[in-house]
């Protein structure tokens, strides 16, 4: 069984759907101990650092979070809540990747948007997650944060600067992207999570 964690946080109901159209059951919850005895555990979001942090650490679910064996899928901002501290809300987060989270620099001459909202490219896959991409694969991205690249950095891709597109470390795996609203693309990405051992 999959299991979406249920926190203050928006996108639940898409990676379900995502999920439906894959073939593959999946529940929402907040429960301590279904996610414990969950196959797999989805951690998306969309929305404030500061507030969802808050809400895991009062349900206890950031203890519980970084204490999980199975293999663990961030999303958006469940990858920027993985991370060592985010800039949104000045927010120290469950520190499983050892990156910063930061605002997208504005930067003199350029005339990119933020936050950065479409279509992007990801690219120099390093992850069991982009088996079967082609190079510089389309997702879909909606987000003013970023963390920076190091050595956990499974994809990349560039907007302003270049950024950690995906992050990997042991059992954890995160996209900044929405694989649920990415095609075709984000269904292969799902579907090698669900996949993994």
């Amino acid at each position: 069984m999959i299991v979406i964690i249920k926190y203050n946080a928006g996108n639940v109901q898409s990676v379900q759907y995502a999920l439906q159209r894959l073939g593959v059951d999946s529940i929402v919850t907040d429960d301590i101990a279904e996610i414990q005895k969950a196959d797999k555990v989805i951690f998306p979001g969309v929305g404030h650092a500061a507030p969802a942090m808050q809400y895991l650490r009062e349900k206890e679910l950031d203890k519980l979070i970084i204490s999980l064996q199975q293999p663990v899928l961030g999303i958006c901002l469940g990858l920027q809540l993985m991370c060592m501290h985010s800039e949104e809300g000045d927010t120290s987060c469950l520190g499983i990747f050892n990156e910063a989270v930061k605002l997208f620099p504005t930067l003199a001459g350029e005339n990119l948007k933020i936050p950065q909202i479409g279509w992007n490219n990801i690219y120099d896959y390093k992850s069991v997650l982009f088996d079967g991409l082609g190079d510089n694969a389309f997702v879909y991205t909606v987000h003013s944060y970023f963390a920076a690249q190091g050595n956990e950095t499974t994809a990349t891709t560039d907007y302003i600067i270049p950024y950690s597109a995906a992050l990997e470390k042991g059992n954890f795996y995160a996209v900044q992207f929405h694989p649920e609203k990415s095609g075709t693309i984000g269904e292969i990405i799902l579907q090698n999570f669900i996949n993994l051992p």
